[in-house]
């Protein structure tokens, strides 16, 4: 069935406030799942909810928690996320680096001691709204290995980028850096699907088409089939996210998909840059424009974020299509027994 936006967020909302979420956490969060859902995005949006709830419940996340700034120098700041839900510190830390880039041109903010980012990208949309390109990038519990290894090392640890258009939506990007985003394993494994080869090794080290199998074991990086080149990206934004600006390594954090375990503590960080600085507005808007042209002179090429955008806004209009289990247990107890 098709539910509103707004009441689908309250829903969410709800959700998380009972389970521990001060309501400021409940909401942030609530408008990112129900975000990721309307852009068809299934894996970071509704299926979230169940166990971000029972993370707040068993304390893997602290739903107490206010974001701070923690320090700041120039255009580079940290914001601590206090081991809560990752929404609010996000929100804090693109908001600082928008008025830091205004200041320098450019800025750099670490979220710490944080938790799942969701759809990075989404994070980013505040930057375009405002004329400036953004950067995101995070770790995630450990999920692949390092090239030429077996045991997981690395999380999926995404990579996202927004860069503005005149009179258009912006060009969004947002990728995983495992051949698949893990959370497409935890739904074909509750809907009881196999999953393709190539997506995903088993504890052993072994190519499976379980999704159980998968997640119990390590994903496999973009193009691990023919070389190192994805797990070396994830090297990459790993170091960034944790020992630039000082959180935990995947490694070290507990699965997501899981109830009981430790307190992620994981990163994400944001880079802000005001092309105002550098080639001016103008002509920055002029360029990206002629690539964008020169781009569509293919027929069947899509510009990165179209789809997500043409479904977002066709759930603003009809609704989010909700399955009556998910809306029941949105609902409640109250609903489940009624």
């Amino acid at each position: 069935m098709k539910v509103a936006m707004g009441e689908l967020r309250a829903l969410v909302s709800r959700s998380l406030q009972a389970a521990g979420a001060n309501a400021a956490m409940a909401d942030c969060t609530a408008h990112a799942l129900v975000l990721a859902e309307a852009q068809g995005l299934g894996s970071h949006g509704l299926s979230r909810v169940i166990p971000y709830a029972a993370h707040l419940r068993n304390g893997r996340a602290n739903g107490a928690a206010q974001p701070q700034l923690l320090r700041r120098q120039g255009g580079a700041l940290v914001v601590d996320a206090q081991e809560g839900l990752a929404f609010p510190a996000c929100e804090l830390a693109v908001a600082q680096a928008i008025a830091a880039a205004r200041e320098h041109g450019i800025a750099f903010a670490g979220v710490v001691r944080s938790h799942h980012a969701g759809v990075l990208v989404d994070h980013l949309r505040a930057v375009a709204a405002v004329g400036m390109v953004g950067l995101g990038f995070a770790n995630s519990p450990a999920a692949m290995p390092a090239a030429g290894g077996r045991h997981p090392v690395f999380g999926t640890n995404p990579v996202a980028a927004v860069f503005p258009r005149r009179g258009d939506g912006p060009l969004m990007i947002d990728l995983s850096l495992s051949e698949v985003a893990r959370g497409k394993l935890m739904v074909a494994a509750n809907e009881g699907r196999a999953i393709p080869t190539g997506w995903a090794l088993d504890a052993e080290g072994q190519p499976t088409t379980d999704p159980h199998a998968g997640l119990a074991g390590s994903m496999l990086p973009i193009g691990a089939a023919s070389s190192p080149k994805g797990a070396m990206l994830a090297l990459v934004v790993e170091l960034l996210v944790s020992a630039v600006i000082g959180a935990q390594f995947g490694f070290e954090a507990s699965s997501f998909f899981v109830d009981a375990g430790n307190r992620p503590g994981i990163g994400q960080a944001f880079i802000v840059i005001n092309p105002g600085a550098l080639a001016g507005n103008d002509r920055y808007l002029d360029r990206l424009e002629v690539l964008v042209t020169e781009m569509l002179r293919d027929e069947g090429v899509r510009l990165p974020g179209a789809r997500r955008e043409a479904l977002l806004q066709q759930a603003r209009a009809d609704g989010v299509a909700v399955s009556e289990a998910m809306l029941a247990s949105l609902q409640g107890p109250e609903r489940l027994n009624g």
